[in-house]
């Protein structure tokens, strides 16, 4: 027998290629290397606190003072639940497909440190549901847009972003401050939310339970069944759109971008110091 013979009868009759030739064999052993590759991942999450930077410094927490309700809260104050109006911009964000070109993650290098500030930590995600991290840069990542510009240049970056980005290949969105915004249903959005674990009331309990943790003026601002009446204080307050007569998408929209990134005061850490919880 030639050689080549040899090594062809050896080929056919080892593991791989039997495996390779049966479906059904291949899918069961793929299933069988996935699942044992998703619980050494997943199973640590359960018992090892230091997965959530929170767990080991709560101060990244906000923890509001008596009388202080979520229009007190400071860029820097720590992480909270997102109001009525961030919820429906970001609804309108995931919407629009912004997530397609913008990630919302910056990875632990220093050349992303240096371009878009301190890398992302998995506490400030623990009210997203689902995350915008991403992977697919188009455009610059958005983890730390918050507060670098102004609501004005957002509203004219998303109505033309050639108009303050000449460079900028980015679509154009002149609708959002033409379109009212629907928000009869965000009490829906946020049981679902509540559904998962993020701290927004609608019985007795559990509002007594934000009471005691964040006070009282926080926990109605958090109520479920006050939900559209916060929400459209907040618009009126902040007037993100430029039009203070017209509650539009675009309010929304840039009362989301606006919070992006700003709840965790990194000046107050050494460089590094959140490594050790990674």
């Amino acid at each position: 027998m030639s050689n080549k013979n040899m090594a062809e009868k050896i080929y056919s009759t080892n593991f791989q290629d039997k495996l390779e030739r049966n479906v059904w064999a291949l899918l069961l052993v793929l299933m069988l290397v996935l699942t044992v590759g998703g619980i050494v991942e997943i199973v640590p999450l359960f018992y090892l606190d230091k997965t959530m930077e929170h767990n080991a410094r709560p101060e990244i927490l906000w923890q509001p003072k008596a009388g202080q309700g979520l229009a007190d809260w400071k860029p820097g104050d720590g992480i909270r639940p997102y109001t009525g109006l961030e919820l429906a911009g970001r609804d309108v964000y995931v919407r629009e497909g912004c997530y397609l070109c913008h990630s919302q993650m910056i990875r632990p290098f220093r050349d992303e440190m240096l371009r878009y500030g301190h890398y992302s930590l998995a506490a400030e995600s623990q009210y997203d549901h689902p995350f915008q991290w991403g992977s697919k840069r188009t455009g610059p990542d958005l983890a730390r847009v918050g507060g670098k510009y102004s609501n004005a240049w957002h509203v004219a970056h998303l109505t033309d972003p050639r108009s303050v980005v000449p460079e900028s290949i980015m679509p154009i969105y002149p609708w959002l401050k033409k379109t009212p915004l629907e928000y009869s249903d965000i009490r829906d959005r946020m049981r679902a939310l509540r559904a998962v674990g993020v701290p927004y009331s609608e019985t007795d309990a559990e509002y007594k339970a934000n009471v005691k943790r964040f006070g009282k003026k926080v926990a109605e601002e958090l109520n479920i069944l006050d939900a559209e009446k916060n929400l459209v204080g907040q618009a009126e307050a902040g007037d993100y759109d430029g039009d203070p007569k017209h509650l539009t998408e675009m309010d929304a929209l840039v009362a989301y971008l606006q919070m992006l990134g700003t709840m965790v005061d990194f000046h107050q850490y050494d460089e590094g110091y959140f490594a050790k919880f990674r």
